[in-house]
């Protein structure tokens, strides 16, 4: 019986991906991987579980788009572990407006995922081309999508709502908020090593190009930075966070800028490379000298503290602090100096810890205890699809699944 499932996660220039096996009580990796469009010969990496290098292939340009590489890895899968081991693949979708998921994709749920490309220009497409190629090249194939949004599902009034008329959040303008996939995994190991803290105060940043905040009470979601689109809250590599919206009134009025070159300024001009005018790569602005990476690195660093002040407001107090995703993982500078902003707070961090990026780095006479978690989407993605595969081999799998939606 085939027994794996392939978990894709798309980002903008790449897509990270695991192949997990999910007989066991938890899926277990078997390997992982890498297919990476942004070179001149877009090039797939497979690793094993272990990060010993399996195969690395290179493609021109073409065949890249025309799905080379997803086919290349469908063929190292069935090769090493058998013509019928793939039973699912499954996919980060980042917009699921109000679906909840995770859920078996149709045509017809792919186009209405699509539909949401205004709320995700930078994200939704990049997820859901691998949806198509895949159905292309294996159409029998299940494909289960997992909602960045998912996480935020429960996020009620007042944290939901925009100051707007009614009527534009009856036709679904409201917060989703993103990242879920990350905040869920992140919350799920934080009850492993810290188990007293869960039912406690949480705000979890997930910093990297894309950086969003989340307020967890009892492990559930309460609030976030992002809102209707993955572009409010922190400052990112490119993209901008919240800004005041006569800005983007000011840009059309008197700049004479169109709606498609404001929306291509906010998401791909924007944030750090914006600020600094040199980069997007948090590792380069550090090791530069020039005053307008310092000053950009400093926004970053200005903006996530005060959410994470704005979270706590939310919370009614805060217990524990978790960075995670690629900057909150590596960039010890980037939490030290979070973490002065808000000492008064009582977040202490313990410089050596937090140099050797332990797992726990704040200091005992701090009131918030302070964490590095590293994040993993591919296994939450393939938790999920192992959910819904059982659930589907089960008498009335289709009415179970409709929990999942």
């Amino acid at each position: 019986m085939s027994n794996t499932v392939l978990a894709l996660n798309s980002g903008s220039s790449s897509i990270k991906f695991g192949l997990f096996e999910i007989a066991a009580a938890d899926p277990i990796l078997l390997c992982k991987g890498q297919l990476d469009e942004h070179e001149a010969k877009p090039r797939l990496i497979v690793r094993s579980a272990a990060g010993e290098d399996l195969v690395e292939t290179r493609r021109d340009a073409s065949d890249a788009e025309d799905g080379h590489l997803f086919a290349d890895v469908l063929a190292f899968v069935e090769d090493r572990f058998g013509e019928r081991s793939l039973r699912a693949v499954g996919h980060r979708i980042v917009h699921g407006g109000p679906d909840s998921g995770p859920v078996v994709l149709t045509d017809d749920l792919t186009a209405k995922l699509q539909a949401l490309t205004p709320l995700a220009p930078l994200h939704q497409p990049r997820c859901l081309a691998p949806v198509r190629t895949l159905a292309a090249l294996r159409p029998g194939l299940t494909q289960i999508a997992c909602f960045d949004t998912a996480f935020h599902h429960g996020l009620a009034p007042p944290a939901s709502r925009f100051a707007i008329p009614r009527r534009f959040e009856a036709r679904g303008v409201r917060r989703y908020g993103f990242h879920g996939l990350s905040f869920e995994y992140v919350a799920g190991r934080l009850a492993e090593i810290a188990p007293e803290l869960t039912a406690r105060r949480i705000v979890i940043a997930h910093l990297g190009n894309g950086a969003s905040l989340c307020a967890l009470r009892n492990g559930r979601s309460v609030d976030t930075t992002m809102g209707l689109t993955p572009l409010d809250g922190l400052v990112m590599g490119t993209r901008c966070g919240t800004i005041d919206p006569g800005v983007l009134l000011y840009l059309q009025q008197h700049e004479n800028m169109s709606v498609e070159e404001v929306q291509h300024l906010l998401y791909h001009e924007s944030g750090l490379f914006g600020v600094s005018g040199t980069s997007a790569d948090m590792r380069t602005l550090l090791a530069s000298g020039e005053a307008a990476a310092r000053e950009a690195v400093d926004l970053f660093v200005f903006r996530a503290a005060q959410g994470i002040a704005m979270m706590s407001t939310t919370l009614e107090g805060l217990d524990g602090l978790i960075f995670t995703g690629g900057i909150g993982e590596h960039a010890k500078e980037i939490r030290g100096a979070i973490g002065e902003c808000l000492a008064w707070m009582g977040v202490r961090i313990d410089a050596a810890a937090n140099d050797a990026a332990r797992e726990c780095i704040s200091r005992g006479d701090g009131s918030v205890e302070v964490f590095v978690v590293p994040t993993n989407e591919e296994l939450t993605i393939a938790r999920h699809c192992a959910r819904v595969l059982r659930a589907m081999a089960t008498p009335g799998g289709r009415s179970v699944l409709s929990a999942f939606a």
